[in-house]
Parts: C-alpha cells; sequence; structure tokens
C-alpha cells in the first residue's frame, strides 16, 4: 500500500574530505574508507545510542499515516529474476546478482518512491572474509561439480547486498479446542505357538487417555523478521538466522556506499500475512504446554492480534549467483556473522562413480569371506 509522505532521494555517492573520490563503507567498522589516498571519514552518527520507534500497523493502513518516511530510490529490474536492485553508479551494463542473467541499464533505470527503511544492520565482515567461509563451504560439498570448485578462485563473484525485512510485534490472544492424551500401563494377554504348541502369555503396554480440553493462551512477539523480497528462497535466507538484532542502527545512507540494495517486493500488509504464520508456530507450542499430558491434539485456534507494530529494515548479505547446466544457483552469506547457505549442483559423473565404486567394494568383500571361508574347510 503506497501512502503520501515525505519523499527524500537516496544517494549513496560521498565525497572523500581529502580528495573528492567515492567514498565506501568499511565494514565492521564506523567509518567510511577511500580507495585512493585511504582516508578514513567518521560515520558520526553511527556512535549514537539508537532509540528503536516502531510503526502502528493499523493508523499505517487505516488513516494513510504522514508520518512514514518515504525515499526515491533508482533501480534495475532484471528481466531474467525480477529483482530489482540500487544501480552502480555510471554502469550501464552488469550482471544479476540473484541469478547471475545480464542487465543492460535502458534510460537510467527506474525511480520509485518506497517506505525509507528505519534500521539496518551494517555489514561486520568484508568480502575477504566472506569468501574464505564461501570456499570452505564450497570445498565441504560433497559430489559437486569439478567447475564449481575453480568457480571460488575469484572474491569479486560475491556481492554485497542489504535486503529488505519487515519486522512485527503483536500481542496475541488465543482460544482452542482439543484434547489432552495421558498415558497410562495396562497388561494384555496374547498367545504364542511354541514347537507346535499355544501358549497363552501376558505383557505391559503404553496406551493413551484422550479427553477434552479447551482454553486460552496469550503471546507476546517480537521482531518476527519477514523477509521482504521475492528474489532469494527463503529456505535459505531463513537458515542465515539467528541477526544480532540488538545491534540494529539507524538508517543511514553512509552504510549503502559501496554496496547494493534490493527494493521490498513485499508490502506491509502482505508482510503481517507472512508473519502470522511465524507466530503461528510459538501460538501452537503454548496451546500444547497448555493442554499439557503425553500427547496433544490441536482441533480448533482462533487468534485476536493485538497492539500490532512494524518497521522496515535492512540486513546485510553476500550474494552469489552461480550458472551451471543453464540452472541458476544462488549462495548466501550472512554479512554479520559468516554463515553460509545456499543451492548446489551434482555431479552426475561423481555419483554414478561411487556408486559403481560401493557396489565394486561390496563385491570385493563378499568374494574375500567367500575365499575366507572356502579356505578353511
Amino acid at each position: 500500500m503506497e501512502l503520501e509522505a515525505p519523499i527524500q532521494a537516496t544517494s549513496n555517492q560521498l565525497d572523500c574530505k581529502e580528495c573528492g573520490a567515492l567514498l565506501k563503507y568499511a565494514p565492521g567498522t564506523a567509518h567510511l574508507k577511500c580507495e585512493y589516498c585511504g582516508c578514513q571519514n567518521e560515520i558520526k552518527e553511527a556512535s549514537a545510542p539508537t532509540m528503536v520507534q516502531e510503526i502502528d500497523f493499523e493508523k499505517f493502513l487505516n488513516e494513510n499515516s504522514s508520518e512514514v518516511e518515504k525515499q526515491v530510490v533508482s533501480t534495475v529490474k532484471c528481466g531474467n529474476c525480477g529483482a530489482s536492485t540500487s544501480l552502480k553508479p555510471n554502469v550501464t551494463a552488469d550482471s544479476c546478482p540473484f541469478c547471475a542473467s545480464p542487465v543492460v541499464v535502458v534510460g537510467g533505470g527506474t525511480s520509485a518512491s518506497i517506505i525509507k527503511p528505519k534500521y539496518l544492520l551494517p555489514f561486520k565482515i568484508d568480502q575477504k572474509a566472506a569468501f574464505v567461509e564461501f570456499r570452505k563451504w564450497v570445498n565441504s560439498l560433497w559430489f559437486a561439480p569439478n567447475d564449481l570448485k575453480h568457480y571460488v578462485d575469484n572474491a569479486d563473484k560475491l556481492n554485497g547486498l542489504y535486503i529488505p525485512y519487515w519486522t512485527y510485534d503483536s500481542k496475541t490472544v488465543s482460544t482452542y479446542t482439543g484434547q489432552r492424551g495421558d498415558n497410562y500401563i495396562t497388561t494384555e494377554s496374547y498367545s504364542v505357538t511354541i514347537n507346535g504348541r499355544t501358549e497363552e502369555r501376558t505383557r505391559t503396554v503404553t496406551k493413551i487417555r484422550w479427553s477434552y480440553a479447551c482454553g486460552t493462551v496469550y503471546n507476546d512477539f517480537d521482531d518476527v523478521l519477514v523477509l521482504a523480497s521475492n528474489s532469494l528462497p527463503e529456505k535459505y535466507t531463513n537458515a542465515l538466522e539467528p541477526w544480532d538484532m540488538e545491534n540494529i542502527t539507524e538508517y543511514n545512507d553512509k552504510f549503502l556506499s559501496g554496496f547494493r540494495s534490493e527494493s521490498y517486493q513485499i508490502d506491509v500488509k502482505s508482510g503481517f500475512e507472512k508473519s502470522k504464520l511465524i507466530m503461528e508456530e510459538g501460538i501452537r507450542n503454548n496451546i500444547c504446554n497448555d493442554i499439557g499430558g503425553d500427547h496433544q491434539r490441536i482441533s480448533s485456534v482462533e487468534t485476536v492480534y493485538n497492539d500490532i507494530t512494524f518497521k522496515h529494515i535492512l540486513l546485510p548479505i553476500w550474494l552469489s549467483a552461480y550458472r551451471y547446466s543453464e540452472k541458476v544457483y544462488r549462495f548466501m552469506i550472512n554479512g554479520r556473522t559468516g554463515e553460509v547457505q545456499g543451492e548446489r549442483p551434482y555431479s552426475a559423473v561423481k555419483i554414478i562413480l561411487a556408486v559403481f565404486g560401493v557396489i565394486a567394494f561390496g563385491i570385493a568383500v563378499y568374494y574375500g569371506i567367500e575365499m575366507y571361508n572356502g579356505d578353511n574347510y
């Protein structure tokens, strides 16, 4: 949902105070570094304590809040995967960091007005450190194609991107019905046949006694994280967690200098629907604890969401896209912790050779045993 709000243009091009060259943020620090003269330009705002403020969700949707700041961003959209990323200065042709497809900038890209991110986690590990973790991960893959191993020879294939997320807070009240299962021990008789004779025996078995259950549970959710992008598989972005949200800082263009950023593709309202699925797991766990017993069945749940708030944040990811056999594989590295997740190709030749190797080994063992047994007769 797009609202009328103050629009602020964003520029990541910041001049060095010594030589006037373009500055880039140095991961893990509170300054920008000039690649030409080596001068370090302090980000004074980074040292200030961050007071996190949430936005009222219902007010935002119903009252067209003018308090939500917006910004104008210039982006280029990939014709293959649809990802919209920020433009590099003075670059008219590049490759998409999400799928490695060629991208040609026509007419300077597209300008769009979006809700301005309120907070972010700056990059903590630089490209070289991320590349070391990436190399370790690739080299640990079993049955990987040989050319995948060669691919890790170039650290420049890693792109630093700030990925859009929403976070949601909510207090929930959930009424439920279900069943409680309590284990109990009983003795039962059974028949066995031994040497043609039938014998009656007894044994103890554990059974479950089910009883009706209902009740109300309360949950208080804080910073439920929802990926606001369709460009990356959530299976892997979720595996990059946890993020050190306690170190979040106010959004500042200077942290983006030298990096790309993606615009959100999932709006605030749709993002909240996704957050409900995450909250549901916590609610169901709480219900099971409330039912008690040894087993639980949940028949129905009705949840009311109160005091809903949200914020728009950016999180740092080192990303690389690799094409193998006409298929795109993406590798993601948490820009704070170095955690690596991603898709990977398999080498059919290596798998076949491994299968034949196992079969050959099994045959050799079999004949070895046979020969050993034959020698002992």
